[in-house]
């Protein structure tokens, strides 16, 4: 399978955890976004949204893109018996799952992305109104977390932990202050703990951190 991707992409990094998880082989093929890959005619004609990452299923000419969907249709395609923790086949816990992948793509990293990117992308000047929008949705997510369960749902890791993971760790290494939020906090070093094993440090940290410190040069000239 082919896997349309960039390495600083929060989104991709998520697909890429899952990956080393369920222990498939991708086909990566990177998408330059600054020398307009992701506008060339031979992507846009697999997707016309033109975003990373798109995953092509070449055997049955399946093209899926939006991370939160790569995960579940491969955590349901892929997923073996050890693995059913990540996306519950029983349907009230998967659509709890469902419920914290939504709050994540439709507020939180929505948010980091309205507060962040448009200085990454075109030096602008951080606006404190969206930075209270961000802070309002790490609070939701406080509010969300249980302090007797490990991750979101439960104790074991869902693909919702791995895509929310991915957008705090993001927030943490752009240094937003997440000290007012310690049941985020407690969590996010659960998710971190348990993603050691699978590369954790090489797909999701550097990664972090490159983005971050590009965020730190734009923001010099802001």
């Amino acid at each position: 399978m082919n896997l349309y991707y960039l390495d600083v992409s929060p989104p991709c990094r998520s697909v890429l955890l899952l990956g080393r998880i369920l222990n498939l082989e991708f086909t990566l093929k990177t998408v330059n976004i600054q020398n307009g890959d992701h506008l060339k005619k031979e992507f846009l004609e697999l997707n016309p949204t033109h975003t990373v990452p798109t995953l092509q299923i070449t055997e049955n000419n399946l093209v899926l893109w939006e991370s939160r969907v790569i995960l579940s249709y491969l955590a349901s395609a892929y997923g073996k018996s050890e693995h059913e923790h990540l996306y519950p086949k029983d349907v009230e816990k998967r659509a709890i799952v469902d419920l914290y992948l939504q709050f994540d793509l439709s507020t939180l990293f929505q948010r980091t992305y309205e507060y962040f990117f448009p200085t990454i992308l075109f030096g602008a000047l951080l606006d404190e109104a969206k930075k209270a929008k961000l802070a309002e949705g790490l609070r939701f997510f406080e509010a969300m977390l249980s302090k007797d369960k490990k991750f979101c749902t439960s104790d074991d890791l869902t693909i919702a932990d791995i895509s929310l993971c991915i957008t705090v760790s993001q927030i943490e290494a752009f240094e937003f202050d997440l000290y007012p939020y310690p049941k985020v906090r407690k969590w996010i070093v659960n998710c971190k703990n348990e993603l050691q094993q699978y590369g954790y440090e090489e797909i999701n940290s550097a990664p972090a951190e490159i983005l971050a410190s590009i965020f730190r040069s734009k923001l010099k000239y802001s």
